[in-house]
């Protein structure tokens, strides 16, 4: 593969960047959208569990539409929804309609991470395609650590709903910048022609490929223990550990850069020859083991807030290698049909991280124990599904 333009880099990392966007810049004005809906921490943790229902649900849509009429045509299109929604959460006057407008600004935001994921396998594949996507999650990566502090700096200056307003606007930024600068990467010749029963057996072939949903399932579960720790993390920091929402954003950059670290440790190790899976049963051991240390701590208590904090950043670290290797080995040998088995990927990722985000929500004791088992059990699940699915 030929060295990657720069412009290319920054245009798929920020395409990729629309979920950490979204969730992370709000997660400091938690307390404040109670207040200002006039509802309860639960009904905008619900709101949060309905952004990534939309996210997991609108990238089947994505994926099948991209392979056929191009990445560019759907990718403007989602970028559209995602800014209009997000103008209309932030005129909502009620939890429903709060709860309606991130539903659909998570249908719209889904066409940034999986066309950039169908780009990516557009233009490289094995170990080239590991190495671009660890890339674009070094861009990426800046959105936690920059949301959370934005997201403080416009809730101090403006209220919480200047947060919307700026997510409409880096969607429409985007938009511009996909006109101007990002070429199709799917050429006419390449784009499939078939009819609604083709687009539903690719869909069942992907389903019933051992090693494609073992691989997918593996990511999406470990990706679903780090939406578990977004949804959870405001109320054990700020309400149970008394951390101001400054501090809250300083300790999520934090770990934010944790997951840059990574990326571009994994970069590296693809760059030197690693093989994908040995990576793979690298990272998803650490993240295993954390996840377990994590359980311990929480339980016992043992090292208080400093012990969960850091086992936290161990796991959520991961992050940045595992969606890249799973997804690299999961796509490698369906390019002919990248944008459908993109988008299936993260509707597994996002789906699966609604519903245990939903649970975790649902058994909410006023302790750290309900994220600490949802954590736990996404890690255990992961590294017994793929080794049961595809070794």
């Amino acid at each position: 593969m030929a060295r990657t333009p720069l412009s290319l880099i920054v245009i798929l990392g920020a395409l990729t960047a629309f979920g950490p966007l979204a969730t992370d810049m709000h997660l400091p004005a938690f307390p404040a959208i109670t207040a200002g809906l006039g509802t309860e921490s639960a009904g905008v943790q619900r709101a949060l569990a309905a952004f990534f229902a939309g996210m997991g649900l609108g990238q089947l849509l994505y994926g099948t539409v991209s392979d056929r009429v191009g990445r560019r045509p759907a990718l403007l299109a989602g970028l559209a929804l995602f800014t209009l929604a997000s103008l209309a959460a932030a005129m909502a006057d009620g939890i429903g309609w709060f709860t309606l407008a991130r539903f659909i600004q998570g249908i719209g935001g889904c066409a940034g991470p999986v066309l950039a994921r169908a780009i990516a396998r557009d233009l490289a594949e094995g170990p080239a395609m590991a190495r671009l996507m660890s890339q674009l999650m070094l861009v990426s990566g800046l959105a936690p650590i920059v949301a959370p502090t934005l997201g403080s700096a416009l809730l101090a200056g403006f209220g919480w709903r200047a947060i919307f307003v700026t997510l409409a606007g880096y969607g429409a930024v985007l938009a511009v910048a996909v006109i101007l600068l990002l070429r199709e990467s799917l050429p006419p010749e390449r784009r499939r022609r078939d009819g609604p029963a083709a687009v539903l057996g690719t869909y069942l072939g992907l389903l019933t490929d051992r090693r494609f949903i073992g691989l997918a399932l593996s990511g999406a579960l470990l990706s679903a223990g780090m939406f578990t720790y977004i949804g959870a993390s405001p109320f054990v920091f700020m309400e149970l550990h008394g951390l101001a929402p400054h501090h809250y954003g300083m300790l999520f950059g934090l770990n934010a850069i944790g997951i840059m670290a990574v990326a571009q440790g994994n970069a590296l190790a693809m760059r030197r020859g690693v093989p994908t899976a040995r990576a793979l049963d690298l990272v998803q051991a650490w993240m295993g083991g954390a996840a377990l240390l994590l359980l311990v701590v929480v339980t016992t208590g043992f090292g208080g807030f400093p012990a969960v904090a850091i086992a936290l950043f161990c796991y959520v670290a991961g992050i940045g290698a595992v969606m890249p290797l799973a997804s690299a080995q999961a796509m490698a040998a369906h390019g002919r049909v990248a944008g459908s088995a993109s988008a299936l990927i993260g509707t597994l990722q996002f789906g699966i991280g609604a519903l245990v985000g939903w649970l975790v929500g649902a058994l909410h004791d006023g302790t750290a124990l309900p994220m600490a088992v949802g954590i736990a059990g996404c890690a255990a699940l992961s590294i017994a599904v793929r080794w049961t699915l595809a070794r």
